[in-house]
């Protein structure tokens, strides 16, 4: 998130400066590296298993014998065979009549030929099951749906293996009277609605939707192709898919479903299959949850990530107030006196000192709504109210509750997120490439990863929940701000319990088997986090306060950020007990490469975070695992090496940043709280980098920068050498608790990207 810092002051200016100038010294000698990268995990944090993360396809779906039957034979079925705008029926069950055919008896239909333009009723009055067969059928109706089940217990469409077939309507529907916006589909049912067999189908909605079903909609099989004016397929109870080839081309949402009055339905489940799926609004989107078990996916919305609106940071400052966490920039970067501001700043907005309703540092959007290009449903479901909220999103997958993935590989550019929740998203595998126009991943709730690979490509911000958890899987993040953003959710207990106790509620009722993972999610005490640990190496004033209800923990795993924002970043604590962290960026002043507001305790992994200075900040003196924060005299260029190694040898750190830099936080299981150590600049390496880290090979040629003995668990050291960390006044930062003149800060949008001049960092 960008703070915008204010650098007017010239004791503070100079004060840094001199604090920095000083040569290196002598070159390297070689250094061998080996397992730099090691992960410990520690035992001092207590978590526990995530309930989200066991639902899958078959907890929430069942099928019957007629889900599944796809045989038929002559004698026991009746044809239907269509001719332009008339049918002829051999068989009992079924009447063709002014260029329609009406069904009214249970039983196997087979349909073949053209109809030009005419429409498929089924209404059986002892809710049968109707069993229509396509057998290479055409059908069209200019002025309503081509199929239309008003009334069955079932109806199953089986596309006949080797067969095309096609079904379409025209692009306005005639009424009985104005009261009636039903049927609103090509293919439209108000009973559950079930496809099977190894044919094709190409449906078009020209007047709105493309498959519609008031009930279960079930895809057993099939290649099915769907372009419609708004929603290519829903369901309103549950949209159900177990395998098959689906593409969808539609001006509203691709899949959807829509029950909002009761939280055992409205879900999507998805065991398998092929989508390619372009849409004007969301990809795939729940009404309650969304579970993917596995699958192939290439999701685009509202014509990608291009199509974004430009996000705009307002200010002039960061949200809250400032300040550096345990393990504070040293007394040497210069403080003004008794946290004031520096005499040249700028009043606050308002000529206010307060804070008042000022977001803090990573406030999230619930991003329930972009609203640039996204299109506009003009036909609201019947028995649905659709929202502006709705009608504008833009995202890839979309869950009203949880969002759970358990496998499959997905290709996503979307111009909103790519996936969000209003409540939790659990990532239990899978392969992700991900470019999104706002968040990669976003949990109104708790963000939970517990594996798979997850590549966030581009995004405004990278991962973003109120509780973060990462316990393995391997994801790598690029974002425009913020890699990863613990903040926003629940405030009040209250509230967090009336949800948790309606999600149980709901996962019972829906037979929803919850069982015990190897994936934990941390459940850590934050109430003394909120009081007296949170002040840890905090300055006087501030306005603003660290949220005791946002995390983000580390368990396992490797994240590699790429920001220009934070780099991680929480409004609360952040945790690690293992894993392999490796944070770029940010490269201006105005944000950190690790910002948190309240505690940032390492037991165990490896961590390396390299950034700018300004507002810099280690692990906390909390911490078990011991780190050192290295600040160089000036901005070293991307790529070049900083390289530590202990006083035998031994490589701690050797790394090729991808960005400028002029700190660099390491932390490893191999540092010692009383070691000696040296750190280089520059050089070479013979081994192989995986995302800049060397974990073998060896080191030559660098030019030695300081050579110290470490003091404490948390070593600020530059070219003089040890430093002591200060806990004078916060830097003007978003939500930083303590100290600082951080103001409100609100995310908008906008056509044009704005930046600001002068005395503070441009917004970006």
């Amino acid at each position: 998130m960008k703070k915008n810092m204010i650098t007017g002051s010239k004791l503070w200016s100079i004060a840094m400066i001199t604090s920095l100038l000083a040569a290196c010294s002598s070159p390297a000698t070689t250094s061998t590296t080996a397992n730099a990268a090691t992960s410990t995990t520690g035992t001092t944090k207590t978590v526990s298993v995530s309930e989200q993360t066991s639902v899958k396809y078959a907890d929430l779906v069942s099928l019957d014998a007629d889900d599944t039957n796809i045989s038929w034979s002559e004698a026991d079925s009746t044809a239907i065979k269509l001719n332009g705008t008339t049918a002829t029926v051999t068989g009992s069950g079924a009447k063709a009549a002014n260029g329609s055919v009406t069904i009214t008896e249970a039983g196997t239909y087979v349909l073949s030929g053209e109809l030009t333009d005419g429409q498929i009723v089924v209404n059986v009055a002892d809710k049968g099951t109707v069993h229509l067969v396509l057998n290479g059928a055409t059908i069209h109706d200019n002025d309503s749906a081509a199929i239309y089940i008003q009334k069955a217990g079932k109806a199953v469409i089986t596309l006949e293996k080797g067969t095309k077939n096609t079904v379409s309507d025209g692009k306005t529907y005639v009424y009985a009277d104005a009261t009636t916006d039903e049927p609103d589909a090509a293919i439209f049912s108000k009973a559950d609605l079930t496809f099977n067999g190894a044919g094709q189908l190409t449906v078009t909605g020209n007047y709105n939707e493309g498959i519609t079903s008031k009930d279960d909609l079930k895809i057993i099989s099939g290649n099915i192709r769907v372009k419609a004016a708004d929603d290519g397929i829903k369901g309103k109870d549950m949209v159900a898919i177990q395998a098959g080839t689906i593409t969808i081309e539609a001006e509203g949402d691709g899949i959807k479903s829509t029950n909002d009055t009761d939280t055992t339905k409205g879900f999507v489940a998805i065991a398998g299959g092929t989508f390619d799926i372009q849409s004007g609004n969301d990809g795939i989107q729940a009404e309650t949850a969304l579970v993917t078990d596995g699958g192939t996916y290439n999701i685009v919305t509202a014509g990608g990530s291009a199509n974004a609106p430009a996000k705009v940071e307002e200010g002039p400052f960061g949200g809250g107030g400032g300040g550096w966490g345990g393990g504070t920039p040293p007394t040497d970067m210069g403080t003004p006196p008794d946290g004031e501001p520096p005499a040249d700043m700028p009043e606050m907005p308002n000529n206010s000192g307060t804070n008042a309703g000022a977001n803090t540092n990573g406030t999230t959007s619930s991003s329930a709504n972009t609203t640039a290009t996204a299109n506009t449903d003009t036909n609201a479901d019947a028995d649905t109210a659709t929202t502006a909220t709705e009608s504008t999103s833009a995202k890839a997958l979309k869950a009203g509750t949880d969002l759970t993935v358990n496998g499959g590989t997905y290709t996503i550019d979307s111009m909103d997120d790519s996936l969000h929740s209003n409540n939790n998203v659990t990532v239990n595998d899978g392969t992700f490439n991900i470019e999104s126009g706002d968040d990669g991943i976003h949990a109104d709730q708790e963000l939970t990863i517990n594996g798979g690979t997850i590549t966030i490509a581009k995004s405004y911000e990278g991962l973003e929940g109120a509780i973060i958890t990462l316990n393995d899987g391997d994801v790598d993040v690029t974002a425009s701000d913020d890699g990863v953003n613990a903040a926003g959710g629940e405030t009040e207990t209250a509230a967090s319990t009336d949800r948790a106790t309606t999600a149980t509620d709901a996962a019972t009722a829906s037979n929803i088997s919850v069982t015990e993972t190897t994936g934990t999610t941390s459940t850590t005490d934050q109430a003394s986090q909120g009081t007296a640990t949170t002040q840890q190496g905090r300055g006087p004033g501030g306005m603003g306060a660290a949220s005791s209800n946002n995390e983000f923990h580390i368990n396992g795993g490797t994240l590699t950020v790429n920001a220009g924002g934070d780099g991680l970043d929480s409004n609360g604590s952040i945790n690690m007990t293992g894993g392999t962290v490796i944070v770029n960026g940010p490269t201006d002043n105005g944000n950190g490469a690790l910002d948190y507001d309240g505690t940032f305790e390492i037991s165990g992994g490896y961590l390396v975070a390299a950034g700018s200075s300004g507002m810099a900040q280690g692990t906390s003196d909390a911490s078990t695992q011991n780190t050192i924060v290295m600040t160089f005299p000036s901005t070293q260029k991307a790529g070049t090496l900083v390289h530590v190694q202990d006083s035998e040898g031994n490589n701690i750190l050797t790394f090729a940043p991808a960005k400028d830099y002029q700190t660099v936080v390491v932390s490893s299981p191999d540092l010692a709280k009383d070691g000696s150590y040296v750190i280089y600049s520059g050089g070479t390496s013979t081994g192989k980098a995986v995302d800049g880290l060397y974990t073998d090979g060896t080191y030559s040629g660098g030019t030695q920068v300081v050579a110290f003995q470490s003091t404490s668990n948390v070593t600020w050291v530059n070219e003089s050498g040890v430093t002591t960390a200060n806990s004078g006044m916060g830097g003007p930062g978003g939500g930083r608790g303590q100290g600082g003149f951080g103001g409100g800060r609100n995310r908008t949008q906008s056509g044009t990207t704005s930046e600001s001049t002068g005395t503070t960092d441009a917004a970006k």
